[in-house]
């Protein structure tokens, strides 16, 4: 098992920037595929990026492309998410997610197995 700890959310205001960290104990994490999702009041959850185990693959939702960047230091156990030029709708808790896989190709949201606790990002207009 791997345990997920998410740290750096907060409350910004609208054009500015948060970096929200994952820190993984347990099994080893550069044999984890890492996911950040969201999920805003009354709204489902939604992958917003995601970093295969070496960060040689990356994907974004569409509405975060050029703002977010996933990034992964697999020395400290560490995931990484910069969300630059927030905007309010950015505004909901971010949950890590890792799924064990060594593989190129990023695993499907349904497939993350471990979950964070989740830490609020709130974007004043």
């Amino acid at each position: 098992q791997v345990q997920l700890v998410e740290s750096g959310g907060g409350l910004v205001q609208a054009g500015g920037s948060l970096r929200l960290s994952c820190a993984a104990s347990g099994r080893t994490f550069s044999s984890y595929a890492m996911g950040w999702f969201r999920q805003a009041p009354g709204k489902e959850r939604e992958l917003v990026a995601a970093i295969n185990y070496n960060g040689g693959s990356t994907y974004y939702v569409d509405s975060v492309k050029g703002r977010f960047t996933i990034s992964r230091d697999n020395a400290k156990n560490t995931v990484y998410l910069q969300m630059n030029s927030l905007k309010p709708e950015d505004t909901a808790v971010y949950y890590c997610a890792a799924h064990e896989s060594r593989g190129y190709v990023l695993p499907r949201s349904y497939e993350y197995d471990y979950w964070g606790q989740g830490t609020q990002v709130t974007v004043s207009s």
